[in-house]
């Protein structure tokens, strides 16, 4: 099998790394690629949105599937556009991407087919949205409706907070065309836990399930960011607490798209807040997470491919999905200054390969002249694999003094929260 990944993350990265371990794939292709990816496959110098390019060289090649990491061309349309030309393609069409792709959309569903979430009101004016959020008062959270790298969310802990980000996102437009109209939603209390799913139609497959933190500083301080680092298994919550988040929200919505007529077919990221009055959504995606990702696919036992082929074939229910009962801890690596502005072209120093139990993935990285040189904000994903998450966490961290790059920086206390929480089940 000839296979095509697009896209050019640390998600991406992971993806071509446990694709690379099915024996039937003869080519991977990556289109574009990063420095990380391009050890494992072939990249490509086509840009993500380059619809016609992508898929004349899927026809030229001959690949068998491809697999859309981002979701700006999933939003796009590229996975109708394939569709139109007899190739097969993993992700969502465009009418269902929009859970992602519109936060009043996804909330619509959410309130119409009685999904537990919080309490919200989207708005175009940004007077009439100003007048809500002093009316409510804080904490309160403000989002920009549409896509926007996992920055356009604000939690705010005072009113000047909730202001500034209504601001920033309707009259400074900071993020164009998705901040047109804002989401505002009442904030909620818990602790955050993510489940990807595969999903294809009605039929939905939960992975095991992550937690990410997305604040740029440790102790969850500081702005929001694309996500700094994550973990799997969440063991300091029980079973019981995912299986209630799959039966009251994650099939419930499969469903619903169903019924909508926009079925899913996919990855259905579901982003839930772990209230006393049980899981709620926070937020969906149409696609994997970065960096969940990371965490994730290194647990997966079943092959991959095969379960993409099964979702795009209609045949999830007859898929055996099995996992491993180990941990990984993922500890991203960020330029100075990201999630602001960041300077790119450092050198990156003490990068290895050739450990099963810790791989680098590569998020924001590109060759020059020989040498592997930063190129987004967050740069590299260190993941290592360990029997729990003390000694996951105890490798990944051990690692990362060896790396370097001027003005590095990274969370001390990715894993945390479990560890904490298991001592406190403990005692």
């Amino acid at each position: 099998m000839n296979i095509l990944v697009i896209g050019s993350g640390g998600r991406e990265h992971a993806l071509v790394w446990k694709i690379a371990q099915n024996p039937r794939v003869e080519q991977i292709f990556c289109a574009p690629g990063n420095a990380g990816i391009a050890e494992l496959a072939t990249c490509v110098p086509i840009g993500v949105h380059d619809f016609p390019t992508l898929a004349a060289f899927a026809e030229k090649e001959e690949i068998d599937l491809t697999v859309v990491g981002p979701e700006d061309p999933l939003l796009n349309g590229i996975v109708d556009y394939f569709e139109e030309r007899g190739l097969k393609v993993f992700g969502p069409r465009c009418d269902a991407a929009l859970l992602e792709g519109s936060k009043s959309f996804a909330k619509e569903i959410m309130i119409n087919y009685n999904i537990p979430t919080a309490e919200y009101r989207s708005f175009t004016n940004y007077e009439e949205a100003l007048s809500y959020v002093r009316e409510k008062g804080a904490p309160i959270v403000i989002k920009a409706d549409g896509l926007a790298a996992g920055k356009g969310v604000t939690v705010a802990f005072t009113l000047e907070e909730a202001e500034e980000a209504l601001r920033t996102i309707m009259l400074d437009a900071v993020f164009g065309e998705a901040g047109s109209r804002v989401v505002v939603e009442e904030f909620l209390q818990g602790e955050e836990m993510t489940i990807l799913s595969f999903v294809d139609g009605e039929t939905v497959v939960p992975m095991v399930p992550s937690q990410d933190h997305k604040p740029a500083y440790d102790d969850d301080k500081g702005p929001n960011t694309g996500g700094m680092g994550t973990y799997s298994p969440v063991p300091h919550y029980d079973d019981s607490v995912v299986q209630t988040a799959i039966e009251t929200i994650i099939i419930p919505t499969a469903k619903a798209m169903v019924k909508e007529g926009r079925p899913f077919r996919g990855i259905l990221y579901t982003g839930l807040m772990l209230t006393e009055q049980g899981p709620k959504v926070i937020e969906y995606n149409a696609r994997f997470g970065d960096p969940e990702t990371q965490v994730v696919l290194p647990r997966l036992e079943t092959d991959l491919v095969d379960i993409f082929l099964a979702c795009v074939d209609g045949t999830l229910d007859q898929c055996d999905v099995r996992w491993k009962d180990n941990a990984a801890v993922c500890v991203v690596l960020a330029s100075g200054g990201y999630p602001g502005s960041y300077e790119k072209g450092k050198e990156i120093t003490g990068l290895f390969t050739g450990r099963e139990d810790i791989i680098v993935f590569h998020a924001g990285t590109a060759e020059k002249d020989g040498k592997t040189v930063t190129s987004g904000g967050r740069v590299l994903g260190v993941t290592a694999i360990g029997k729990d998450l003390y000694e996951a966490r105890e490798k990944a961290y051990g690692v990362i003094p060896q790396i370097t790059f001027e003005g590095m920086h990274y969370r001390t206390d990715i894993a945390m929260k479990a560890l904490k929480g298991l001592e406190a089940k403990q005692n």
